[in-house]
């Protein structure tokens, strides 16, 4: 291992663009219909029944992402590489580099939206 492998980590996510959303487009709504009239607790409520999803073992995290993540990392089953500290939104960090390798978070807000991350390295 490197010196930096504790400096990096790598993580998917998924992510669930609402109307308090800084950026109220993505790539699957590119006009932002559906996200201006998603409340972040119906955005929360969505990501909680995909993750349950994924606990029970009736879903696959990349294959959820591929299918509603509002981020343009679901055509990578939401792999967003390896990044490290001050990268991404100070809450989005500080959750992933929470995980251990393999575990999922909780819902997580940040100004995109809500996530839930998967801690994939």
């Amino acid at each position: 291992m490197s010196s930096s492998a504790g400096n990096q980590v790598r993580a998917s996510h998924i992510l669930i663009k609402h109307q308090g959303s800084r950026r109220k487009a993505s790539w699957k709504d590119p006009e932002g219909q559906i996200i201006r009239n998603t409340t972040r607790d119906s955005a929360v409520s969505q990501l909680k029944a995909l993750r349950d999803d994924i606990l029970s073992g009736k879903a696959k995290f990349d294959d959820l992402a591929a299918r509603y993540s509002d981020c343009s990392s679901a055509k990578r089953g939401g792999d967003l590489g390896p990044f490290g500290r001050n990268q991404m939104q100070k809450p989005f960090e500080e959750a992933t580099f929470a995980l251990k390798v393999g575990e999922m978070s909780d819902i997580v807000d940040t100004d995109s939206g809500v996530h839930i991350i998967k801690r994939t390295g």
